[in-house]
């Protein structure tokens, strides 16, 4: 299928192939058949993407500020690394689709194959979206008509945060396709509606609508107009659709509403505000948050967890659903704000030029019959009798930024990588040369060439994808963590038992040329050994779903468990108790904030502090190992002292972290067989570890691994 996308790194809008989703649980597939083009943030977007790195700077200042931190810290290569790799990752365009249900996924049920629907799914001939972000047409609005519901959803929000009643003056400062929408539903809604803008074609197609309009260019005081307008009473409230980086909106706003007056910001402008223009007249002023609530909210978009009506009467989709609701009953009239429709191969129409155009509202027009593709080869390329052949399964972050790279310098044998929504996997085998983009990782598994997979999508998936890969006959290499219940490593044990390939998880860090160093220093003895390792992990939101315990796992098994395998590595021995106790009074399992106690078999002792609350400026990575009188100290992968160890005093290097010596390892013994990387009983025993100091945080006490 073909998608709209903007390359952030080059500045060129393109119109990629990639492979057609597959429908997910809780989601439906579309066939796309218009998408309307939201020309004030698509515009945005594709100027960000023109800008060059000092622009770009410019425009993103906190960005800066976490990249001169990671210098500091990581140093200057990596930092650039992860910068470039970022800008590297194209963003996909729209947000306003039309089409029909192809296919429903499990747990749906208001939807049909068949159903013509509306949603925020991207420029793209098919896209698969939640449940709770797709509203059914009515027979009598045309799909046309329906590619205005998302745009004018978030108007209709703005309006429900004023709350304007019967008989009110609302303003409504910029005239573009939102503006033109909210101040129609604001006619709909019984106000009075004075709207500003700049462009005579606006305020002629506002005036048609009833709305009086004013261009200030003609030499109209706004503020002055909005007195005498009201009898010198003022507006009861302004909505800002206006995208300008003036401060001079915010101050006008304040200036022409009323004593209390209400200010609802939709669009993107300076925000300097006076506490004078607001202080006297008691003003508010509350930024709109997208299409109504439950946007961004984790439950609601992708799980499909629905607010109660009696609760939140206005819920994004609720909002959606109203918006059509208008369209059918004609009191929205959306057809004479579009300007111009193209086809889907003839996007550098609108897009070519997005800074000079006049257009409102700009219509793509879908005309595909191709049958759905859920693989798309890109390179043909044959492996027959070859040993290592990869596929990859997810093409998030890590896969581009490390993963990927580190492959890349040895040379592997590529043959697929998949991904969900097939942009980024199809991005990725463009640039590493891999054979196939797919968005079914089935097909790999069922390729008789393809003798290595590796896993690298969210937490939750990690155990099904693996256990399929071995009953496959495929060896399986799993970023962290391999499980994510105890129930999940049984399965993966067993399945492993019957079967001859190798299972490895990405404890890449026992693979760090600093930690070999210290594994060499402290020798074959096998003396008990002290270990004290921080992780200064940094805040991640709680919205992130690293923390959601059924997705993610939280940060103790989906993280920490990294440095359990390490210390594991270092003493040489098996975790045989655990102890873990968290910052806070009440402290839950969902915990980042925690210090975590190993004994192990032969009495070697090791503290891991796994903390979320320090200072980005610090290391973010620590080990210290005591031993004979012997103390090593490890600082970020970049810096090893010795103290008291003869023939070792210090050594350091770039940053490096093992994933280089550890691909390299995996990708020898597939090839050439021997002993695997890491134990599987190791990575088993550290796989409970972490499970065990879960339960030891809820019973409060030591637990003893069985």
């Amino acid at each position: 299928m073909k998608q709209i996308i903007q390359d952030l790194k080059k500045g060129d809008t393109l119109l990629e192939d990639v492979p057609v989703p597959r429908v997910k649980a809780g989601h439906v597939l579309i066939k796309t058949s218009r998408t309307l083009v939201s020309l004030g943030t698509e515009r945005m977007l594709v100027d960000f993407g023109k800008a060059n790195f000092i622009q770009k700077a410019k425009q993103q200042p906190d960005k800066v500020k976490m990249v001169l931190d990671k210098v500091k810290t990581d140093g200057l290569r990596p930092t650039l690394e992860a910068v470039f790799n970022k800008l590297g990752q194209p963003l996909p365009l729209g947000y306003c689709n039309v089409g029909e249900v192809v296919a429903v996924g499990k747990g749906v049920t208001e939807f049909v194959i068949g159903d013509r629907v509306a949603s925020n799914g991207n420029h793209a001939e098919y896209v698969c979206i939640p449940k709770n972000l797709v509203a059914k047409i009515p027979d009598n609005v045309t799909d046309e008509e329906a590619a205005f519901t998302v745009i004018g959803a978030i108007g209709l929000q703005g309006i429900r945060l004023l709350n304007p009643t019967f008989g009110e003056t609302i303003v409504v400062v910029g005239l573009g396709l939102i503006g033109l929408i909210t101040a129609e539903l604001l006619l709909a809604n019984g106000c009075n509606v004075i709207g500003f803008d700049f462009d005579p074609q606006k305020i002629a197609i506002a005036k048609e609508k009833g709305i009086t309009a004013i261009n200030p260019a003609d030499g109209t005081d706004q503020v002055k107009f909005v007195e005498s307008y009201t009898n010198g009473i003022g507006a009861d409230g302004v909505i800002i659709t206006a995208s300008n980086k003036s401060n001079e909106i915010i101050s006008q706003s304040a200036n022409m509403c009323r004593k209390r007056g209400r200010i609802i910001l939709i669009g993107v402008i300076g925000l300097n505000i006076s506490r004078s223009d607001f202080y006297e007249k008691e003003i508010s002023f509350q930024v709109s948050c997208s299409y109504g609530a439950g946007r961004y909210d984790e439950d609601y978009e992708q799980k499909g967890h629905d607010y109660p009506i009696g609760y939140v009467r206005w819920t994004e989709k609720r909002n959606f659903e109203a918006v059509l609701n208008a369209i059918s009953k004609k009191t929205l009239d959306v057809k004479p704000l579009i300007t111009d429709r193209v086809p889907l191969n003839d996007y550098l129409k609108i897009y070519g030029d997005m800074g000079n155009s006049k257009s409102i509202a700009s219509i793509l027009e879908y005309s595909s019959t191709e049958t759905q593709q859920h693989t798309i080869q890109l390179t043909k390329k044959t492996f027959k009798g070859q040993k290592g052949v990869i596929g990859i399964i997810g093409a998030g972050n890590f896969t581009s930024s490390t993963i990927l790279p580190n492959l890349k310098k040895l040379g592997v044998h590529l043959k697929y990588i998949a991904s969900s929504g097939g942009l980024s996997s199809t991005i990725m085998a463009k640039k590493y040369g891999i054979g196939n983009s797919t968005t079914n990782y089935h097909e790999m598994l069922k390729d008789e060439e393809v003798d290595l997979v590796l896993v690298t999508t969210q937490h939750h998936m990690h155990a099904k994808m693996a256990l399929e890969a071995i009953q496959a006959g495929k060896s399986v290499f799993v970023e962290k963590p391999l499980a994510l219940t105890q129930e999940e490593l049984d399965q993966i044990v067993q399945a492993r038992e019957s079967s001859e390939v190798n299972v490895s998880v990405g404890f890449n860090r026992r693979f760090a040329p600093l930690a070999q160093q210290m594994k060499k220093a402290l020798g074959d003895s096998t003396n008990p050994v002290n270990i004290v390792a921080t992780m200064n992990a940094g805040f991640i939101p709680k919205d992130v779903w690293v923390h959601d315990m059924e997705i993610g796992g939280g940060r103790i098994i989906g993280e920490a468990c990294h440095y359990i395998d390490l210390c594991s590595y270092l003493t040489g021995s098996k975790v045989i108790a655990v102890c873990m106790n968290a910052m806070g009074i009440n402290p839950e399992e969902n915990t980042d904030n925690a210090s975590i106690l190993l004994k192990y078999e032969n009495g070697s002792n090791a503290v891991i502090n796994y903390f979320a609350n320090g200072s980005k400026a610090y290391s973010k990575e620590r080990v210290e190992v005591y031993s004979q009188e012997r103390t090593l100290i490890m600082d970020n992968w970049r810096k090893l002292k010795g103290y008291g160890s003869k023939g070792f005093s210090n050594s350091s290097s770039k940053q490096d972290k093992g994933h280089y010596n550890q691909f390299k390892a995996l990708v020898e013994h597939q090839q050439n067989g021997g002993l695997p990387i890491i134990p599987f009983e190791e990575i088993v025993n550290t796989t409970r570890a972490s499970f065990a100091v879960i339960a030891s945080l809820k019973e409060g006490k030591w637990v003893e691994l069985s």
